[in-house]
């Protein structure tokens, strides 16, 4: 029953035909180490599967004695030896101590020589002195290497295409973490560590590029889509940094005197009871239509969307298809100014004192609009606690307690029923941030904050805003 359900998604999804599924199909339970290939057969842990991987895929060929051609597709970072380049070695043999040539992407040649040679076992990296065609290699001693750039022998200079990398098309500054609760979780704290930290990025992000700005706890990291770029602060929340970040901004060319801005394509697999919903909402994000096909029920509508309309679309898209739909995205090109989007139409809850938010103070408020906090969560004066219904950012105090008093009242108390809180992931939080807001990163927690914490800071940046409005 599986296999026939899977085969008819694809044959409406895909469109594949009965030439294209002809290949083997074994059952598996990960958990216990079983394969089988057919569902009666005896236990033999995975045998079966290497059996049959055997039996079907085509051996690389031997190419041992031709002349070495190595082409690097991924980096790695070693504390101790440094860069590491990872690429199949398509021909040849490749040694340790050996001295080789480096066909750069701009065209240049550098000699070179393999210090330290690895291939992998399992998931483990193993040294070793030569690595055959067909390995998947990995080499250390060229300090400058790129995904790319081809090894080659120094007789026998015979590079591969290059491997072309797209620009970051979307920057975000990191910053250190200044809110009342920054030091309390987070292992690495400072500007120290969070520069050592994007350093140590940059060795295996080609992709990344990262600024300095005028102060020094502040970083401009710039990447290719909000996507690489809130999984670099994941991981790093996830290995004990705070931090906070600001509103993600598009990366802007200038082309005969125009504003640019990248664009991507954008196809959409949906079915077709969804197809109203996600047309309407790129549509809204000022998208330009320029396909839609029908076929098995299934919809696909093709966009071409600006990359900051397609801020935070990923998990909005999920929810709207109840998961059924199928996202790409690929970079385009950089076009015409696509004009203004409008994002958030409403304004934020700020709360305006220090303490733990209470229940009687949540209650009462919830009409004014929808929480990010439960009870019992604490909270600084500044900290972002909701949503407003209005278009305009009001000052709470959700830590206000229900006064307690020796008088009883004739009936019950009215029962405090609660709206649960907007779950907050990293994603909603940096499409949801306006210019003057940022959100902080701990180990333990995403919350959303002002730039300036009090009501009067906020005031005073806003009056000298306004003034340089008015001068400029």
């Amino acid at each position: 029953m599986r296999l026939s359900i899977w085969y008819m998604n694809c044959s409406f999804i895909c469109n594949a035909n009965d030439e294209q599924i002809n290949f083997p199909v074994l059952y598996g339970i990960a958990k216990e180490g079983i394969v089988k290939k057919n569902l009666d057969d005896p236990d033999e842990g995975i045998k079966p599967l290497f059996e049959t991987i055997l039996n079907y895929a085509q051996p690389f060929g031997d190419l041992d004695d031709e002349p070495l051609q190595m082409q690097i597709s991924n980096l790695a970072y070693d504390e101790y030896i440094g860069r590491l380049g990872i690429g199949r070695v398509f021909r040849g043999t490749l040694r340790t101590g050996e001295q080789v040539v480096l066909s750069k992407n701009d065209g240049k040649q550098q000699k070179c020589t393999i210090t330290k040679l690895f291939v992998y076992d399992g998931i483990k990296r193993k040294p070793v002195t030569e690595a055959r065609s067909g390995d998947i290699a990995i080499i250390a001693g060229i300090p400058d290497i790129s995904i790319g750039e081809t090894i080659c022998e120094i007789e026998h200079v015979d590079p591969l295409p290059p491997i072309h990398i797209d620009e970051p098309t979307l920057s975000m500054n990191f910053m250190v973490n200044t809110s009342p609760f920054a030091g309390r979780v987070g292992k690495y704290v400072t500007s120290r560590n969070l520069k050592e930290r994007l350093e140590r990025e940059l060795e295996v992000n080609v992709g990344l590029r990262v600024e300095p700005t005028d102060t020094t706890d502040t970083f401009k990291v710039s990447g290719r889509g909000e996507l690489g770029l809130t999984i670099l602060i994941e991981n790093m929340r996830r290995e004990g940094y705070e931090l906070a970040i600001s509103k993600p901004q598009v990366i802007y060319k200038t082309i005969n005197g125009k504003r640019y801005e990248p664009v991507e394509r954008v196809i959409c697999e949906v079915p077709q009871q969804y197809e109203g919903s996600v047309i309407s909402r790129l549509n809204q994000r000022n998208g330009e239509m320029v396909n839609i096909t029908q076929r098995n029920n299934y919809s696909n509508v093709e966009f071409l969307v600006s990359t900051r309309g397609l801020i935070g679309f990923r998990t909005e898209f999920i929810n709207m298809t109840r998961g059924e739909g199928i996202l790409i995205r690929q970079f385009e090109d950089y076009m015409p100014y696509m004009g203004e989007i409008n994002t958030r139409g409403n304004g934020v809850m700020v709360s305006n004192a220090n303490g733990t938010a209470m229940t009687y103070s949540i209650w009462n408020l919830q009409e004014r609009g929808m929480f990010f906090i439960g009870p019992q969560t604490e909270v600084y004066e500044g900290m972002i606690v909701g949503v407003c219904s209005k278009d305009m950012d009001m000052d709470v105090n959700p830590t206000k307690n229900k006064k307690a008093t020796a008088v009883r009242s004739e009936g019950r108390d009215e029962a405090m029923k609660l709206v649960p809180p907007i779950q907050l992931t990293l994603e909603y939080a940096l499409e949801f941030i306006d210019d003057d807001e940022l959100v902080e990163v701990t180990p333990d927690a995403i919350r959303l904050r002002k730039r300036y914490l009090t009501a009067l800071d906020r005031k005073n940046a806003f009056r000298e805003k306004k003034k340089l409005e008015e001068n400029a």
